[in-house]
């Protein structure tokens, strides 16, 4: 389950503040990741048994938060569990590893664009009794260059 709503919604606390709730979870489940969306892109999603899909961001509705959210992957036994999302461009790079330390590289334009509610598509093949762990995005060289600018706020050359 996934839950969009605007950073407004959460107020400004104290360092020792306990915080608001951003979704309400069932038992047995946790959050897994987070994106706060700067850019125009999708939303990725990779699953523990190697399965992962994009979708756009506009399949997901403002809600206020707090809420149950809405379905983002169809678990199944085949599926497994959701290991990582990321806000992702058709450009971007992935790097999946998985338990074994399986490492693999792949570009997101691989990873087709299809619905919130369904299952996917088998972005990796696993060993038996592998599963993937993390996704992380690769950064480019240029915008390395960028995010160090806008850090010590240098003015580009």
């Amino acid at each position: 389950m996934s839950i969009r709503f605007h950073q407004g919604d959460v107020r400004e606390m104290g360092r020792v503040a306990g915080g608001v709730k951003g979704i309400e979870l069932d038992k047995g489940d946790e959050v897994i990741g987070m994106v706060v969306i700067r850019r125009d892109a999708t939303l990725l999603v990779v699953s523990e048994k190697g399965f992962g899909k994009r979708s756009e961001l506009s399949d997901y509705r403002v809600q206020k938060r707090g809420g149950k959210g809405i379905i983002t992957l169809k678990k199944t036994d085949k599926t497994g569990a959701i290991v990582a999302l990321k806000e992702v461009q058709p450009d971007d790079e992935l790097m999946l590893i998985t338990r074994h330390g399986v490492i693999i590289r792949m570009p997101v334009e691989g990873i087709r664009v299809i619905g919130r509610n369904t299952q996917g598509v088998k972005v990796m093949n696993l060993d038996s009794g592998d599963a993937v762990v993390d996704v992380a995005r690769v950064v480019r060289e240029d915008e390395e260059g960028a995010e160090a600018e806008a850090a010590t706020g240098a003015e580009p050359e």
